[in-house]
């Protein structure tokens, strides 16, 4: 035995491996705590929000979500796909953050004045009054001015590894959120209030997320046409996918709102809940793998291996999430409070959609990682076609019909994202 473990340890790959899951580890413990935070917070608001409140809420967490696809419509995919190559550059960082930055910020403004109105239409749809819909919108704007930077200002440190000091910061507005949420909610039961809990505790941790970002990047660099150029053409290679996306995406809110009522628009937020717990792994794999694999040289051999490991990594803690729910869904279906508790099928479709759906997406940002793309117009076509498809089988006005629907548009995404990512892994030498 002692044999066994002496040859291990000698093995070459050894130390690279054992730091690989001491950081997993940091990664993930501190992962589950955000998470518990964040899990406990959305269950509060949950339990204590009116149905009607709840699912204005859910509607505007939905719009804002949507906001900030737009807003970055690819730039933060090319940000990385540049910074992978010349990541121990300061200098260099600086130009392409800074470049970035400045398309973020223009692409924020004409996203605002376009989405703006939308929001405050399917609001006043839902039965929100003029006063409640523009207190909602002006509610998401410190939320949105915050993540305009944030996912830009965390590729640096990712790719650095310098893991601990972003979930130091995640968890100082994780619990921020949770305590204004617990001292709001009690005394103002609305949606405004509490998006506005949630956004004040982000701009500090925007902040916070600049300093850090310091560290890795020389921040007095100026914007470089060149390097906008570069981030364009991903985003011009994008765009119209993201578009798509934003609202296939979220196509179960969006029909819900218009043709649905507000007990199923709730009841979609409320089971989505358990959604912020896949998220956690998500989060781990997307801070470890994710800017390691950009790192890696253009080698067919190692991009294969480490490409297959992260997706055993995946389907292991899918199976698991699957088996939990197939187990216990009156117990989770509990915690949401009594008015949701006769969604026990709907609460396994919502997460085996929700599966399927991580998988998809961290394969699709792996392979974005190293800078390749799907076309656009082939994405588009055949997602028209799935709806085209799912409005002839299921009536996508209801709750049930609208999961059905999302379950066959994440499966087909998830074959077209491994063909894709086979196809170009097989191009390298």
């Amino acid at each position: 035995m002692n044999k066994v473990l002496l040859k291990i340890k000698q093995h070459r790959h050894y130390d690279k491996s054992l730091n690989i899951v001491k950081l997993m580890s940091l990664v993930g413990s501190t992962e589950i705590l955000l998470k518990g935070i964040a899990f406990v917070t959305g269950i509060l608001i949950v339990r204590l929000l009116p149905i009607q409140e709840y699912a204005f809420y859910t509607l505007a967490n939905t719009m804002v979500g949507t906001l900030l696809v737009f807003t970055d419509s690819g730039i933060s995919n090319g940000v990385m796909a540049l910074s992978g190559k010349v990541w121990q550059d300061p200098k260099k960082l600086g130009v392409i953050f800074s470049t970035g930055l400045e398309l973020r910020r223009k692409f924020a403004f004409v996203t605002l004045l376009i989405v703006g109105p939308i929001i405050i239409y399917l609001l006043m749809v839902n039965k929100a009054s003029w006063l409640t819909a523009v207190l909602i919108l002006l509610s998401l704007i410190p939320a949105f001015y915050a993540d305009l930077s944030d996912s830009l200002l965390e590729i640096t440190p990712k790719l650095h590894q310098d893991i601990s000091s972003i979930q130091k910061n995640q968890l100082a507005v994780g619990l921020g959120r949770l305590v204004l949420t617990v001292l709001t909610i009690f005394i103002f039961p609305y949606t405004f209030a509490i998006l506005l809990a949630s956004g004040i505790p982000r701009i500090y941790g925007n902040f916070k997320l600049k300093r850090i970002n310091e560290k890795f990047v020389d921040t007095s660099q100026k914007p470089d046409p060149i390097i906008r150029k570069k981030i364009l053409k991903v985003v011009t290679l994008l765009l119209p996918n993201i578009i798509f996306y934003a609202f296939s995406g979220q196509i179960m809110i969006w029909i819900l709102s218009v043709f649905g009522n507000s007990n199923e628009l709730a009841s979609i937020g409320a089971l989505g809940r358990f959604s912020v717990l896949i998220g956690l792994f998500a989060n781990v794999l997307g801070s470890v793998f994710v800017p390691r694999f950009s790192r890696l040289p253009d080698k067919k051999s190692t991009i294969i291996k480490v490409f297959f490991i992260f997706q055993i990594l995946l389907f292991l803690f899918t199976g698991f999430v699957m088996l939990v729910v197939f187990l216990f869904p009156q117990q989770m279906l509990w915690i949401l409070g009594s008015s949701y508790s006769g969604l026990s099928s709907e609460l396994f479709l919502i997460l085996l959609s929700s599966c399927i759906g991580l998988i998809t997406s961290m394969t699709s940002s792996l392979i974005g990682s190293r800078g390749h793309f799907l076309n656009p117009i082939l994405v588009i076509g055949m997602n028209l076609s799935i709806v085209l498809v799912s409005f002839f089988i299921w009536d996508l006005s209801t709750l049930q019909g609208i999961l059905y629907y999302n379950i066959l548009y994440q499966c087909v995404s998830l074959v077209v994202n491994y063909s894709f990512s086979f196809y170009r892994i097989s191009s390298y030498k």
